[in-house]
């Protein structure tokens, strides 16, 4: 089977009610089909590192989630205690309240120690939760993420009023260039949704639903 497509997919469960063994299936699921990285909450980090252990599988797990309201100390905290635990990447919330407040700088500096704490031993993505912002604030905290050098914006949580367009995701491209990554997050349920979010510039998805895309992509006579 041709995995290019898996190596897109951050295969994620983030549910408060999520169970060890539903990490443990997660994590077979991404060894098997051989995705990016699975996403899970911080408490399950040393769970999917183990269960992942060998496999190229990345573990990534979520900073601030998903209301980004924590200080910004906590959030570094919170970065350094699951890079000890094992997780290569980082997905961090960034405080919705501040950009809404207009105080970028706040915004900037926020991301910027979540990087630092991360520099060297996790790559950082960045969660704009665009479904609460407009398209002005979009593009500020675009750039703001560029500046605080940051690897990825990511669109949504999935825990908002909203996942995932395409018309953001084009957006968030059109601001940080071809070289930062976008991650598409939130609402991308099948082969179809992939395919719209990548077209439209994504270069990594965030999706519940990864084994679902997969079978789509064995099923597509197209491909």
């Amino acid at each position: 089977m041709n995995t290019d497509y898996a190596t897109y997919i951050d295969h994620t469960a983030l549910k408060a009610d999520t169970t060890k063994e539903e990490i443990v299936k997660l994590c077979e699921e991404a060894r098997e089909y051989i995705f990016a990285s699975v996403c899970v909450n911080p408490s399950w980090v040393k769970t999917a590192v183990a269960t992942l252990e060998g496999s190229p599988v990345k573990v990534c797990t979520v900073i601030g989630f998903p209301l980004g309201a924590s200080t910004s100390d906590v959030k570094a905290f919170e970065t350094l205690n699951a890079i000890q635990n094992g997780a290569e990447e980082i997905d961090m919330v960034i405080n919705i309240g501040a950009l809404k407040s207009g105080d970028d700088e706040a915004v900037r500096k926020d991301m910027e120690t979540v990087v630092q704490a991360a520099k060297g031993k996790a790559i950082v993505k960045v969660i704009i939760e665009t479904a609460l912002l407009t398209d002005l604030e979009k593009r500020k905290v675009c750039e703001l993420a560029v500046l605080a050098g940051a690897n990825f914006v990511k669109t949504s949580t999935g825990f908002s009023t909203g996942g995932a367009t395409e018309e953001d995701v084009k957006l968030m491209r059109s601001v940080v260039g071809p070289e930062m990554g976008v991650k598409a997050s939130g609402g991308v349920r099948s082969l179809e949704d992939m395919k719209k979010m990548l077209n439209a510039g994504a270069t990594r998805i965030g999706a519940s639903s990864g084994v679902q895309i997969m079978k789509g992509l064995q099923a597509d006579s197209n491909y």
